[in-house]
């Protein structure tokens, strides 16, 4: 990703409702998913990056999904995340076929 790439960022209460906001997301702007990852047994944050107009419309469409579905915990933006970032979060790039992303068995 380019270094003036924006975060954005999902939280959902519910796996139904993080699916249906990441599928809105990427359906309504150019952005790519980047992590997918489950918060306790039950919070899911979905993670985009894209340029700043790309990642808020996907943000707004995703927020909205997990909103009908009463899923939707919280939603932001970082327009441009700080390098220090990158090197502690998994925000860096895209999703690959080798990183899972989320494991939905908690066991709790």
């Amino acid at each position: 990703m380019q270094r003036d790439d924006a975060l954005g960022l999902i939280e959902t209460n519910s796996l139904p409702a993080m699916i249906a906001a990441s599928d809105a997301a990427v359906k309504a702007a150019s952005v790519e998913v980047v992590s997918l990852e489950r918060i306790g047994c039950a919070m899911l944050t979905v993670s985009f990056r894209g340029d700043i107009a790309a990642v808020r419309a996907a943000i707004d469409a995703g927020a909205q999904a997990a909103a009908s579905l009463n899923g939707l915990v919280g939603s932001h933006l970082i327009p441009r995340p700080d390098a220090q970032l990158e090197r502690v979060l998994p925000v860096s790039g895209p999703l690959s076929e080798e990183e899972p992303g989320v494991d939905i068995d908690c066991g709790c």
